[in-house]
């Protein structure tokens, strides 16, 4: 089969090249891969700048959509011939995976392979983050940022379906206008506007419950000081290139909670296996959100599609910070 093969950290040093099939497990589903999510942890993952770090030579990618070929004897939710997504530490820019059955979901018939592969991390990441975590409620007020990437898009639609207003910035009047099809009640061009104004005026002077930021740096700074008392935030990414220092007077003196949230662990990329309770959760989560996706109430964008052979095009394309939505590729 093809593969991204990277020989060593860098995108000079990835390649496509003919490799042999991954081994097959007892718990292991085998997916013909029909489309392949790409995203800017991929970057950092080909870079050795991520968290979750492998020595050359490996396949990175981390989600697939395709069709089950083949099941372990140990599988129970799976079978054969089954429409399939799925979340893998590694591998997936690849024509074929094999994925733990406890991060392999069932398909809809409505939800097309390519808008499937927005779910094991974005999608899933933002449901855990604003229900699981952040216990948002109907008619907080909720603070998007980087509203028009992947992670933004998915964390306004959830919210609204978990019945905030929902607040988005984004860094032009396009990306802008794009959060308000998506379902933002507001959306701030923060190059022109002070967000923090905004909020403000918009809270009658309260601020966002819930602040959603993949942004960090700056903008997590600026966020603390239109958080409402009592407040959530949770800092999803860093894609400003600077980390925050959380200041603990401003926590103290307002009430602020700060989640943290590693979505991997739920998929059992920290542990060697997700615990009986947490897969249980995990599934039932990616039910619901492929059910509200099947219903239209989810509306995953993709920016553009690239064959496998032009990865390097579409990992440029997301470097460039002009997506919106995400960025697929097909085998």
């Amino acid at each position: 089969m093809r593969a991204v093969v990277c020989s060593g950290f860098g995108l000079e040093n990835a390649s496509i090249q003919e490799v042999s099939s991954p081994a097959m497990s007892s718990e292991g589903v085998r997916i013909s891969v029909r489309s392949i999510g790409v995203s800017f942890a991929n970057l950092l993952v080909i870079d050795g700048k991520h968290q979750n770090k492998w020595d050359p030579p490996f396949t990175p990618g981390t989600e697939v959509a395709g069709i089950a070929t083949e099941c372990g004897p140990n599988t129970h939710h799976i079978r054969v011939g089954d429409r399939v997504v799925a979340g893998i530490k590694t591998g997936g820019y690849a024509q074929e995976v094999v994925a733990p059955e406890n991060t392999v979901f069932k398909l809809p018939d409505a939800v097309s392979f390519e808008a499937a592969v927005h779910f094991p991390t974005i999608y899933a990441t933002a449901y855990a983050a604003l229900k699981w975590k952040a216990n948002l409620l109907k008619n907080e007020v909720l603070l998007v940022h980087g509203a028009a990437g992947g992670s933004g898009l998915a964390a306004i639609e959830i919210g609204k379906q978990l019945g905030a207003k929902v607040i988005a910035t984004a860094g032009s009047d396009d990306k802008a206008q794009v959060a308000t099809e998506h379902g933002a009640d507001l959306a701030i061009n923060y190059r022109n506007e002070d967000f923090r104004d905004v909020v403000l005026k918009a809270t009658q002077g309260r601020g966002a419950n819930v602040v959603f930021d993949p942004v960090g740096g700056a903008i997590f700074d600026t966020s603390l000081r239109c958080i409402a008392p009592e407040g959530r935030i949770i800092p999803m990414g860093f894609a400003s290139g600077k980390i925050p220092q959380i200041p603990a007077n401003i926590l103290l003196v307002k009430n602020i909670t700060v989640i943290g949230l590693y979505w991997g662990y739920y998929m059992g990329w920290a542990r060697q296996e997700p615990e009986s309770h947490v897969s249980l959760l995990v599934r039932n989560g990616f039910q619901e959100m492929l059910e509200w996706t099947a219903l239209g109430i989810l509306r995953p964008r993709t920016f553009k599609t690239f064959s496998l052979e032009n990865f390097r095009e579409a990992l440029e394309a997301i470097s460039s910070r002009e997506v919106i939505g995400r960025v697929a590729m097909h085998p």
